[in-house]
C-alpha cells in the first residue's frame, strides 16, 4: 500500500504564525516592561520632586506610554487591524488596572491615632534652634542649697514618655528641679516639613538650648534607652555642663561598634503579636514609604504624612511592649503621646554615620551610673561599654528588670536615682566583670 506523503503548511502560513506568536509575546512582555519602568519613573521623579500627584502621576503616564508602544508593535506583527486603537484599549485598561490597585493599597491611608487632649501640666518651650519643645516639670522642694536641674531624656529616638517619670516626684522632694521632655519629632513637640533636619547634632542643640532656657549652668542627664546614646553624645559636645550622667539600659555610645546590631524586641512574640508586626511590615503602603526613603525622605514624607506614620509606628512598637519587660507581659495600659517616625528613621540614620565619640568621653570626667537590665534585649557589651569608657563610672546590675527598668523594678530604680544624685551609698555593689551578670538574657 502507497503512503501519500503529507501535505506541509505553506511557508507564508508559517511566517504568520510564528508573527502572531511573536506579536503576542511582545504584548505580553510590554505590560511587564511597562509596569518596571514605569516604578523606575516614580523613584527617578521623586529624587527631585516630593509631591506625590507628580511622582505617582509620572509613573502612571510612563505605564500607559510604554505600554501603547509595545502593544502596538505587537498588534501590528499579529496582523490584526486598527492597531492603534488596540493598543490604545489595551494601555488604558492597564493604566486603569493599577490605579485601582494603587487605590486600595498603596493609597489607602494607615488610620491615624485619634487626637487626644494634653495633660493639663505640659508647658513649651520655644527654643532659639527653631523647636517647640513640650516638657513636664516637678518643682523642686525648698532647701537652703541649690541644685542642677534633672532632665530625662526618653528613648527611640522619638518615644517619649507622658507626665514625670518614675522617679521624678522623690528627687523633686530632695530638692532638685525635675523636667521631661519631648524631643524635636517627637510626642507633642515640633514636627519638621523637612525630615533631613532631624539629626544627632539637632538633638544635642536642643538639649543645650534647654540649659540655657533654665538658666543652668550643669544639668544632670538620665538617659534611658536612645536617651542614654544622646546623653553621652552631649557629654562628648559639652563634659562640662554636665554634674552627674545616668544611664538606664542605654542603647549605643556608637552604633557602628556594633555592625552585627545591639538587640531588639521583637525577637521572641506570642504568635498574636507575630501576625500583627507580620502584618504592619507587610503594609504595602509603608512599603513603598520605605522604598521612597531611600529615594528622598522629604518625598515619603509628603506620601506618607506625620500623623499616618506616628500612629504605624505606635502600633508597631505596641507589638514589640512585652519584649521589654522580664516577664514578657507588660500590664500598664500604653500612654496617647505617640513616637515620631521621621525622627526616629532620620536620627538613626544619621547616628548611624557620625564620628566615634569615645575618644572624647574618656577623657570626661563626669560621674556616671549605668543600669543594666537582667532581661534587657540590648547585647550586653552595649551596657558595658558606659562603663569600659567613662572613667568616673559605675556599672550596677539590676535584677528582674527588662528594658524598661523602671517598669519592672520601680523601688530598686527609684533608690539608686536617689543615692547616686545624693552622694549616698548605692543600694546595689558595683559590677565589674567583664563577662555578663548571672543570668542575663542577652550576651
Amino acid at each position: 500500500m502507497t503512503v501519500e506523503p503529507r501535505e506541509s503548511a505553506p511557508p507564508t502560513k508559517v511566517r504568520s504564525r510564528w508573527r502572531i506568536a511573536l506579536g503576542v509575546a511582545i504584548i505580553a512582555v510590554g505590560v511587564v516592561v511597562a509596569v518596571i519602568v514605569g516604578a523606575v519613573a516614580v523613584g527617578l521623579v521623586a529624587l527631585v520632586v516630593d509631591t506625590p500627584a507628580l511622582f505617582l502621576g509620572a509613573g502612571l503616564v510612563v505605564v500607559v506610554a510604554l505600554c501603547f508602544l509595545m502593544s502596538w508593535w505587537g498588534f501590528r506583527l499579529t496582523g490584526a487591524r486598527r492597531t492603534k486603537v488596540g493598543a490604545a484599549v489595551l494601555s488604558a485598561a492597564v493604566g486603569v488596572a493599577i490605579a485601582a490597585v494603587a487605590a486600595s493599597t498603596i493609597l489607602s491611608p494607615f488610620p491615624a491615632q485619634p487626637d487626644a487632649a494634653a495633660p493639663s501640666a505640659v508647658r513649651y518651650w520655644d527654643l532659639p534652634t527653631g523647636s517647640r519643645i513640650v516638657y513636664v516639670h516637678a518643682p523642686a522642694a525648698e532647701l537652703p542649697t541649690p541644685k542642677p536641674p534633672v532632665i530625662f531624656v526618653h528613648g527611640g529616638p522619638g518615644t517619649p514618655g507622658e507626665g514625670i517619670p518614675v522617679g521624678g516626684d522623690e528627687l523633686a522632694a530632695k530638692g532638685f528641679d525635675v523636667y521631661a521632655y519631648d524631643q524635636v519629632g517627637a510626642g507633642r513637640s515640633t514636627r519638621f516639613d523637612d525630615v533631613t533636619e532631624y539629626t544627632v547634632q539637632r538633638q544635642v542643640d536642643d538639649l543645650d538650648a534647654i540649659r540655657r532656657e533654665l538658666g543652668a549652668e550643669q544639668l544632670i542627664l538620665v538617659g534611658r534607652s536612645w536617651g542614654g546614646s544622646l546623653t553621652a553624645q552631649y557629654i562628648a559636645a559639652h563634659p562640662d555642663r554636665v554634674a552627674k550622667a545616668v544611664f538606664v539600659a542605654p542603647g549605643a555610645i556608637w552604633p557602628t561598634a556594633f555592625p552585627d546590631g545591639v538587640g531588639e524586641p521583637w525577637r521572641e512574640m506570642d504568635p498574636a503579636r507575630q501576625a500583627r508586626y507580620d502584618e504592619l511590615m507587610g503594609n504595602p503602603r509603608i512599603l513603598t514609604q520605605s522604598l521612597l526613603m531611600g529615594v528622598n525622605p522629604d518625598a515619603a514624607h509628603a506620601f506618607v504624612p506625620d500623623a499616618e506614620a506616628d500612629a504605624w509606628m505606635h502600633e508597631v512598637a505596641l507589638t514589640g511592649r512585652d519584649g521589654a519587660s522580664c516577664s514578657r507581659e507588660v500590664t500598664t495600659p500604653p500612654h496617647n503621646n505617640l513616637q515620631g517616625f521621621y525622627v526616629n528613621q532620620m536620627t538613626t540614620a544619621d547616628f548611624d554615620s557620625i564620628p566615634d565619640p569615645r575618644p572624647a568621653l574618656t577623657q570626661a570626667q563626669v560621674p556616671v551610673l549605668v543600669m543594666a537590665a537582667q532581661c534587657d534585649f540590648l547585647h550586653w557589651p552595649v551596657s558595658r561599654e558606659y562603663r569600659d569608657t567613662f572613667p568616673n563610672s559605675t556599672l550596677v546590675d539590676v535584677q528582674g528588670a527588662g528594658h524598661g527598668v523602671s517598669t519592672d523594678q520601680p523601688e530598686v530604680y527609684t533608690g539608686l536615682l536617689e543615692t547616686f544624685l545624693s552622694d549616698q551609698p548605692l543600694p546595689l555593689p558595683a559590677y565589674t566583670s567583664m563577662d555578663p551578670p548571672p543570668g542575663r538574657w542577652t550576651s
